[in-house]
């Protein structure tokens, strides 16, 4: 397992390093919406995103990012399908069967990547309101 300096994500485009964290669970991923937002001059498609765990809620949000090149140390066979699907390659070190994440869960059901950030941003305030 990796310590917690190193980065759960790391967002480039020809071997130049745009945006890095050390987050943990999906929060990354919402840094780099927020970064992106930022910086609408980055051509996200022409961009690689590595990310150390990819499960089926993390692929979905890669997707409705627009990212087309993806790369990760584990990845769920439910996150697997989801880059399938969309003819998107996948380079992943470790495949496993799924990923113990109760949001692997809470989106067995859902294809469409705009439901997915909607009911994570859900589950987000819901953790928040605690």
């Amino acid at each position: 397992m990796a310590d917690k300096d190193t980065p759960s994500i790391i967002f480039s485009r020809d071997d130049t390093i745009l945006f890095t964290t050390t987050g943990r669970w999906l929060y990354p991923l919402f840094e780099l919406k927020a970064f992106l937002k930022m910086r609408r001059d980055i051509p996200v498609a022409q961009c690689h995103l590595h990310d150390r765990l990819i499960g089926k809620a993390a692929a979905l949000l890669i997707v409705g990012l627009g990212i087309r090149s993806v790369s990760t140390e584990v990845l769920s066979q439910l996150g697997k399908e989801v880059f399938l699907q969309r003819n998107i390659p996948i380079a992943a070190t470790t495949e496993v069967d799924r990923i113990a994440c109760a949001t692997e869960e809470l989106l067995r059901d859902v294809d469409d990547p705009a439901e997915a950030w909607r009911r994570i941003r859900e589950r987000v305030n819901e953790r928040s309101s605690l």
